[in-house]
């Protein structure tokens, strides 16, 4: 016989939660290995082939939730990670041979990443109040490597803004200054 926690809606939520995340990390695990193809830092293309290996090891934390509540796992689709990948696929073909692309790629993982910190940090919160001892470690394992990874994202991205801003940094420095330039030299004359 079920207990009342196992047939509340919290419990119920919990679960269908648990079953996007498990979707979402597959794809997630999907889409890495290209990501870390197409970046042209060799920071970020390291963060990503590292984070592959994370995702994995989150997978199997996953498995293990699902055994310990005694359910099968498998995932349900989620609209949401499908859209945030896409327009991470978006940005490798728009961007393809722009210095901007690993900025882009930069933006796209950390919207991957802050969706699931979203989600990891609410199955911990659910989890801690349906008494889920045993799998409150495993969620905020992942949470705790998710948040690292979003705060190695943020690291990389002051490198790759500024890589992408190269030329485009450097002629609007000079059309700046050439402007200021000008208009001393305007004021100049009318004073005379």
């Amino acid at each position: 016989m079920a207990s009342k926690e196992q047939t509340s809606g919290l419990h119920k939520l919990f679960e269908e939660q648990l079953r996007d995340i498990y979707y979402a990390e597959k794809q997630i695990l999907k889409a890495l290995p290209k990501m870390a193809k197409a970046a042209t830092n060799p920071d970020l293309k390291a963060g990503f082939e590292q984070h592959h290996k994370e995702t994995q090891e989150q997978i199997a934390r996953l498995e293990q939730v699902f055994e310990a509540i005694g359910k099968t796992a498998r995932g349900k689709n989620c609209p949401a990670i499908d859209g945030i990948l896409e327009e991470g696929t978006e940005v490798m073909d728009e961007f393809s041979d722009d210095p901007a692309l690993d900025a882009g790629l930069v933006s796209a993982a950390q919207k991957v990443e802050h969706y699931e910190i979203a989600s990891y940090g609410s199955m911990v919160a659910w989890a801690e109040q349906l008494g889920m001892d045993d799998v409150v470690g495993l969620l905020n394992e992942t949470l705790e490597e998710e948040k690292a990874t979003d705060e190695k994202l943020t690291t990389v991205s002051e490198t790759v803004n500024g890589e992408a801003m190269g030329e485009e940094g450097e002629m609007a420095e000079a059309s700046s200054n050439g402007q200021g330039a000008s208009r001393k030299s305007t004021t100049a004359n009318r004073k005379k």
